[in-house]
């Protein structure tokens, strides 16, 4: 004879609120995981040399700057991963001459032109002007220049380097 008591019972049953909990567990886990994966790929794609790379690769970086400020997040509300470079305070300038934050990452990945705005200096060379110091700045010959680059993109590439590896990660991950 099977004897059932309430306790036993409700075990038996499917637990939707465990499940969902499980599940959001599993994923957060995985898409951080993911992040990480396209993050470190589009790193490693991001070459320190002097020279400027081909239209169609990966961009190379002088300074480091743009491979130390690539991260990724997890977003709670969304449920989503964002993997990117981060804002830095560069300023370039629209086609009014108005300043714009942020846009090289931009540009490198898809291609477009940026405005510098460049000072002459008592050597006659013309040089992208630092907007820390206007004061040193302000009396010596200005321009705007329209510089266009084509696209060098690498976090497209990186995202798709990685799609296999991404989707095996859900294998198995639901566990109790």
């Amino acid at each position: 004879m099977i004897t059932l008591d309430l306790r036993n019972a409700r075990a038996g049953f499917f637990d939707s609120e465990k499940v969902v909990r499980l599940v959001d567990k599993a994923n957060r886990k995985n898409l951080s995981k993911a992040g990480a994966f396209v993050r470190q790929t589009a790193r490693n794609s991001i070459r320190r040399r002097k020279g400027s790379s081909k239209p169609g690769q990966a961009p190379t970086n002088i300074t480091g700057t743009l491979k130390r400020f690539l991260f990724f997040a997890y977003d709670t509300g969304t449920k989503t991963t964002v993997v990117g470079p981060a804002a830095t305070n560069q300023v370039f300038f629209n086609g009014a001459g108005q300043p714009v934050r942020g846009t090289v990452p931009q540009v490198l990945e898809r291609g477009g032109s940026i405005q510098l705005l460049e000072v002459q200096w008592s050597d006659g060379v013309w040089r992208r002007a630092d907007l820390r110091s206007r004061r040193r700045i302000a009396e010596k010959p200005q321009r705007m220049r329209t510089v266009r680059i084509e696209a060098r993109p690498y976090m497209g590439p990186a995202y798709t380097a990685n799609e296999k590896k991404i989707a095996l990660l859900w294998k198995d991950s639901v566990k109790e």
